[in-house]
């Protein structure tokens, strides 16, 4: 390098070391915030993304810096180390870091301490257990308090996308639970330009980038629901995997997957396969490993199956967001009978105990400018 062109000090967002660490959820936030699409979301391949390269095959944010060269190629208009031709790559701007939910951190020890309301409740929809969250988004369709939900969907071979809902007729395409990933957050910029009542449904890391979304970006995402998760998969660990060895299942067939009383159940229309749960949970994907929030404590409604009798659904309203948008829910049944919350928050511990890192010490060190190793993981 000549000694007459000056250094860039361009720096690096702080999720640089989210990602090098492995600790990316993917949840898309960077991918929707980011002004010069730099930020992308896909799984790892080795062509497109050799400068922190995780361990995995599993989707992270690959191209933040992957047109970057800091040796060659000198633009003397910028002055920095970039092709001007293809230069959508990172500015420098900081907004990544301002919604990333690993870098906010983690609610605590205790996840219920926001709480406001809960409720056992069900609606009339198909769905998993009390169908309550396609019940909530095809009401408020109905009656104009959303214009657009981001979701995720599945084909027979349990193959999963991100889908935008505009309708009350098309939130049947999103019922039951997926367990596989999908980055929700990855279409919120195109959804942002079109519509102007949004509600996000996601896990745990999603609605929290999502609820920073709503704090830096924009008014647009008027509503968060969070789903209460353990753990999720990659499609080639559950599609091709976990349910066709493991399980010994014609995926096509399947009609349902469930977490439940240790075990993790796949149903068909006349069969039911059960698996410990202890069996699969080393498949789950490496940054589940370091979640510590198990009821989507961001959301403003958090809703799932545990805690409640079979056929209805946990609902905890976090928020007076969620609380106004559930009231104003029609078609919803709810029982007298409390939430088991002995078991939710046996299941919230022990998510936390089996997940603990000192990620506290990950945002002092990360936030004062430090390099962070996985040396200071205390898992």
């Amino acid at each position: 390098m000549s000694a007459e062109i000056p250094v860039p000090q361009i720096g690096f967002p702080k999720i640089y070391q989210v990602i090098k660490n492995v600790l990316c959820t993917a949840c898309g936030g960077c991918e929707a915030i980011c002004p010069m699409q730099a930020a992308k979301v896909q799984i790892y391949n080795e062509a497109n993304y050799n400068k922190f390269t995780p361990t995995v095959a599993e989707p992270t944010v690959v191209k933040l810096f992957s047109e970057v060269s800091r040796e060659d190629n000198y633009c003397a208009h910028r002055k920095c180390y970039v092709d001007c031709e293809t230069c959508v790559t990172c500015q420098n701007c900081l907004a990544c870091q301002r919604i990333c939910p690993i870098l906010d951190g983690f609610p605590g020890d205790d996840e219920f301490d926001n709480v406001i309301d809960q409720r056992v409740g069900k609606s009339s929809l198909h769905g998993q257990d009390g169908a309550v969250v396609t019940g909530i988004l095809k009401s408020l369709f109905e009656q104009g308090e959303i214009d657009a939900a981001l979701s995720v969907s599945r084909n027979e071979d349990w193959e999963t996308e991100v889908v935008v809902l505009t309708s009350a007729e098309e939130v049947s395409r999103v019922g039951g639970t997926k367990y596989t990933y999908e980055p929700v957050l990855s279409e919120l910029r195109g959804v942002l330009k079109d519509y102007e009542k949004i509600a996000v449904v996601g896990t745990p890391c999603q609605v929290h980038s999502a609820s920073l979304l709503r704090e830096n970006l924009t008014d647009k995402i008027k509503l968060v629901i969070g789903l209460i998760c353990m753990e999720s998969f990659t499609y080639d660990d559950m599609g091709e995997n976990i349910i066709p060895n493991i399980m010994g299942l014609d995926r096509k067939t399947v009609k349902k997957l469930d977490f439940a009383k240790g075990k993790f159940v796949a149903e068909t229309a006349d069969d039911k396969a059960l698996v410990p749960i202890k069996e699969i949970s080393h498949l789950a994907r490496k940054p589940c490993h370091h979640c510590m929030d198990y009821t989507s404590y961001y959301a403003d409604i958090s809703v799932g199956s545990v805690g409640s009798p079979d056929g209805w659904s946990t609902i905890f309203i976090r928020n007076d967001t969620g609380k106004e948008y559930l009231d104003k829910v029609q078609g919803m049944e709810y029982d007298e009978k409390p939430i088991f919350m002995e078991i939710v928050q046996k299941l919230a511990a022990q998510k936390h105990k089996n997940n603990e890192w000192d990620y506290q010490k990950f945002k002092e060190v990360v936030w004062a400018g430090g390099e962070w190793t996985p040396e200071e993981h205390s898992t």
